[in-house]
């Protein structure tokens, strides 16, 4: 949740995060070194088979007590067994490379980003941002649909994707030393208009800082998580606010969430070189720490349709972290970031959309969300978690398109 991802919070859990980018049309310039890329990790794989395959467990489950104190050993083992035997890379890569990806030279920087294009004239440019554990992977289910024309209040609606990796995170190259999101957000900015040519766009976390800092080019925005620390229940009461009986599900989430559920936060803030070093060549120590979180704060049904956040893809998820050597610089982003405490609002007239999933380790009631932005249209879904894009992907799908409808270059 770097996020607190988009993402993901009072806890810095960062999750998903999507800044949405809309613009006219689009050209590559190459002063930017805009090369075309192909995901092509396989050599490595019969080493990551033999580590997780030879990787001992313990073989009993000392102290078990539930998930609430971490991964349990039996979700664990029978994760690695599935990664040593049954996961099919090629599969996973060969999906990765369906999409057209391509690298980028920003500020020295090597940013990773898939751009897939409509074809339809009018299609709007949107940019959809992951936060920690994530990476671009989290929205394949969404990427394609979007592209493709659909009717929404009786317009038609597409868009051009483009989908960036987070400087440290997968195939983007770690960033230097007090890299803030705001720094991401500048690069990230420059993508879309200097290197793709799109006029106008839009930001939680680092899409926030786009949606705040870039006010005459993001021209419209769609969060699931704000770089605010979430009220308290006690807050939330104090305000006179009333919860839907969805939102109080949330509440009670990241009431639990808040008090066991902050451990890493913690660790990767203030010692993200002890569990980043320690978990560096070790795919099943990543896998532990990565699934655990994965599995934690997504919707408890994850797996069953809408869902596809199954087995599979929290493999695909750890091996891409692990296989990129990006686990290391990908837990700096907490070292270097904080969730706000103290609510301000954007300086933008762009509207501003926020999508509350029942099961995310955040809640910003609609009053909340009003403070920061211009607040347009609140949703809350009944199925989701930190991850929608695999979530629940058709919800994405629809609250993504309906921001074409208060989009205005």
């Amino acid at each position: 949740m770097f996020a607190p991802s988009l993402i993901q919070v009072a806890s810095l859990t960062v999750g998903s995060y999507f800044i949405v980018a809309l613009a006219a049309a689009s050209s590559i310039n190459n002063p930017f070194d805009v090369t075309p890329f192909t995901v092509n990790l396989s050599a490595e794989i019969p080493r990551l088979k033999s580590l997780v395959k030879n990787t001992r467990l313990p073989t009993k489950a000392l102290y078990f007590v539930g998930a609430d104190k971490g991964i349990e050993l039996d979700v664990l083992r029978q994760l690695q067994t599935e990664w040593a035997t049954t996961f099919d890379w090629e599969t996973q890569q060969l999906e990765f490379n369906q999409l057209s990806h391509f690298t980028a030279v920003i500020e020295g920087q090597s940013v990773h980003f898939v751009h897939e294009k409509s074809g339809q004239p009018d299609a709007i440019p949107v940019i959809l941002l992951h936060g920690w554990p994530g990476s671009f992977h989290e929205f394949l289910p969404v990427i394609k649909p979007l592209t493709q024309s659909a009717n929404v209040g009786g317009k038609n609606v597409s868009y051009h994707v483009v989908v960036p990796s987070l400087p440290g995170f997968v195939f983007s190259s770690p960033p230097p030393l007090n890299w803030t999101v705001d720094d991401t957000a500048r690069i990230f900015n420059t993508l879309m208009t200097e290197v793709l040519g799109y006029s106008t766009y839009a930001g939680s976390d680092v899409a926030y800082s786009l949606y705040s800092l870039f006010n005459a080019t993001v021209r419209a925005a769609h969060l699931v998580f704000l770089p605010f620390v979430s009220p308290t229940a006690e807050e939330i009461a104090e305000n006179n606010i009333t919860l839907s009986v969805l939102q109080e599900v949330t509440e009670q989430r990241v009431t639990e969430f808040n008090a066991i559920g902050e451990g890493y936060l913690i660790e990767q803030s203030t010692k993200p070189n002890d569990i980043g070093l320690a978990l560096y060549d070790s795919p099943v120590g990543q896998l532990a720490w990565l699934a655990g979180k994965i599995k934690l704060w997504s919707d408890p049904r994850a797996g069953t349709p809408p869902s596809v956040l199954n087995n599979t893809a929290i493999l695909t998820s750890v091996s891409l972290y692990y296989l990129t050597d990006s686990f290391l610089s990908s837990v700096w982003i907490y070292a270097q970031n904080s969730l706000k405490t103290v609510y301000t609002k954007a300086p933008t007239d762009a509207p501003l959309l926020f999508t509350q999933y029942e099961y995310n380790v955040g809640l910003w009631p609609q009053e909340y969300v009003a403070k920061v932005g211009n607040l347009v249209s609140y949703t809350v879904h009944d199925f989701g978690g930190h991850f929608p894009g695999l979530d629940n992907p058709p919800a994405l799908i629809g609250d993504i398109r309906e921001l074409a409808q208060y989009f205005k270059a």
